[in-house]
């Protein structure tokens, strides 16, 4: 079995020498080429877009900011006043009872879940959007993230609501089961089961493209930054950076939910601090220009500069990226939430609102000021000229002192490492869902999505986008529909739940 492997691993790394010497493609374009077709057909199809004054308007974004604003409505602005009642749930003043049916504590819970969602997204989204739409798209991305607490709140009380407790004890919830069991008792089971299938195919799909090839993509680039650059010996050879990081990967997701929530829980506060403080250090270094960087954001959200379609262009552009990088109406968190020990649904509803302002409202903000107090400049976007992804940010953290990329190159690994580990979880309950809770069902997806890891390091960053943007959303379409017909029992839920605690 060795000597297989030792065989297997010299043919992969002779196979650059070969292309060069015999005109085959070396591994990473060979599998760009054939991945990219799909990416594109599959971006073509769910982002069907109409024409308004000069934008494009994409119909499934609409879905994601029609949703959110309404649940605001709806709950009555509980993103404000249930904000201070979900820290103080996190913190152990609420609904401490550890006893209660469950496998992880809300804090295990709120850091597994922060963990698919405080991703490399929050590095490499916002510097795309600077690039394309200057910084009044982050306007649009923080708005957006506010909304998308109340969307959390929902979805998110569903999946505790509706969860399936295994006959192993282990517990499995999310859209799949909220979407059967909920739309069952509307009497809407056939209708409820259709949509339940095509959500848990969809999180397979999104944990693949999103977690998996994004997340595995932009920390293999940022690492061959500050391992030497183009023409290094890892610029081409990605799949070597993707087999050690799907290595790495495996070890934690082969102990399921708890061992993944053992190292969220230390792994989330540690990344988050240490991408704060190095951003921190360098908004102090350009303190006098962060009045101006506020400004900007704010006037440039209602007066963009430089943008095919104005404001609508660049809404459209901050909420998009904003529902890539925390998930709000996508479903996605509500897998990690369900396994909770709670035996009020509605607590998780509420820790579960603080992943969009964590991940958007703070640490995507934080980025954007990064960039606009240092190298962005007016006249930058559609210059064609500017670097975008974690290239951008990167440059713009080495302004301050060089070796800046080093920490965050050490910051995009973690995060992109944290984001895969939550999400392997996700897609597995997706496909716990259709196959059922097998001994082998771990093992087979696991293995499926470690591929993709390794795939990611070899295909292009648009491609790569593409494909993520249609999987993630793809889910949103099942997701909101079901809240929009459960929302009355969230309602009735959460009056219930106040009352018995107000008494």
């Amino acid at each position: 079995m060795k000597n297989l492997l030792a065989a297997i691993a010299l043919l992969l790394a002779s196979w650059p020498l070969a292309a060069r010497a015999g005109g085959a493609k070396p591994i990473d374009e060979t599998i760009d080429e054939a991945f990219r077709p799909i990416a594109e057909l599959m971006s073509d199809v769910m982002f069907f877009s109409i024409s308004i004054g000069g934008a494009e308007l994409q119909l499934v974004v609409v879905w994601l900011i029609v949703g959110a604003l309404f649940f605001t409505v709806y709950l009555r602005f509980i993103n404000i006043w249930g904000f201070r009642h979900a820290v103080r749930i996190v913190l152990g003043k609420e609904d401490n009872k550890p006893k209660a049916t469950g496998e992880v504590s809300h804090f295990q819970a709120l850091t597994m879940a922060v963990s698919g969602t405080v991703g490399v997204g929050n590095i490499t989204h916002v510097a795309i959007i600077v690039s394309l739409g200057g910084p009044g798209a982050a306007f649009w991305l923080i708005v957006a993230g506010f909304l998308g607490m109340a969307s959390k709140f929902v979805e998110c009380t569903l999946g505790v609501m509706y969860r399936q407790i295994n006959a192993d004890g282990s517990v499995s919830g999310g859209p799949m089961f909220y979407l059967d069991k909920g739309l069952k008792e509307r009497k809407l089971p056939r209708l409820g089961k259709i949509m339940a299938w095509y959500y848990a195919i969809c999180i397979m799909l999104g944990t693949v493209g999103a977690s998996g090839m994004f997340q595995a993509n932009q920390a293999y680039v940022q690492f061959v930054s500050v391992a030497g650059g183009e023409g290094s010996f890892f610029d081409n050879n990605g799949w070597l950076f993707g087999i050690g990081l799907a290595f790495v990967t495996g070890m934690v997701v082969i102990g399921g939910v708890k061992s993944i929530a053992r190292v969220t829980s230390r792994l989330v506060p540690f990344m988050a601090g240490l991408y704060m403080l190095a951003a921190f250090v360098v908004l102090a270094i350009n303190f006098d220009r962060i009045p101006g960087a506020f400004y900007s954001i704010v006037s440039n959200a209602f007066s963009p500069e430089g943008v095919s379609g104005g404001i609508i262009a660049v809404l459209i552009l901050g909420f998009r990226r904003a529902a890539f990088s925390n998930e709000a109406g996508i479903g996605s968190s509500a897998v990690a939430h369900s396994a909770v020990q709670t035996d009020e649904p509605v607590t998780e509803g509420f820790v579960a609102m603080l992943e969009p302002f964590i991940d958007t409202i703070v640490i995507c903000t934080i980025t954007a000021l990064v960039i606009t107090v240092t190298v962005y400049e007016p006249g930058m976007v559609n210059s064609g000229g500017a670097p975008s992804g974690v290239e951008l940010t990167s440059r713009a953290f080495a302004t301050v002192l060089p070796w800046f990329p080093y920490v965050l190159a050490v910051v995009v690994i973690l995060f992109a490492f944290s984001t895969m580990i939550s999400w392997s979880y996700y897609g597995l309950e997706g496909f716990i869902y259709i196959f059922g809770a097998k001994r082998w069902s771990g093992i087979a997806f696991n293995s499926i999505f470690l591929v993709f890891l390794i795939i990611g390091c070899t295909t292009k960053l648009d491609a790569i986008i593409k494909f993520s943007d249609t999987a993630i959303f793809a889910m949103a379409l099942a997701n909101i529909m079901g809240l929009y017909v459960l929302a009355p029992r969230v309602k009735r839920e959460l009056e219930g739940y106040w009352a018995r605690r107000n008494s």
